[in-house]
């Protein structure tokens, strides 16, 4: 599977952006307490390494090349969710 394909496909995977929405929803709750940077960066490792570990050992794609494109997947994911909770925040009063 290239690269591309492997990118589509997670992106296209709705657990994973159920993942990422539940993670800033998360986010907006504990912001006062843990910041939002860190606690954003450390959802995105840990849903772009979870998802490939729990699908076993079956995947014909390295592990190391499944995270990476999970990562860059969820960054891309990320960066649509955060940019709808903008705009979401600033038409409410």
């Amino acid at each position: 599977m290239t690269m591309t394909e492997l990118l589509s496909t997670q992106l296209t995977d709705p657990f994973r952006l159920g993942l990422i929405v539940a993670l800033v929803v998360t986010m907006l709750r504990t912001e006062a307490v843990t910041g939002r940077w860190l606690p954003l960066a450390a959802g995105v490792l840990f849903v772009a390494f979870i998802i490939p570990a729990t699908m076993g050992q079956g995947a014909a794609t390295p592990f190391w090349q499944l995270v990476a494109a999970g990562v860059i997947a969820n960054v891309l994911l990320l960066a649509v969710v955060m940019a709808i909770r903008h705009v979401v925040l600033r038409i409410m009063p």
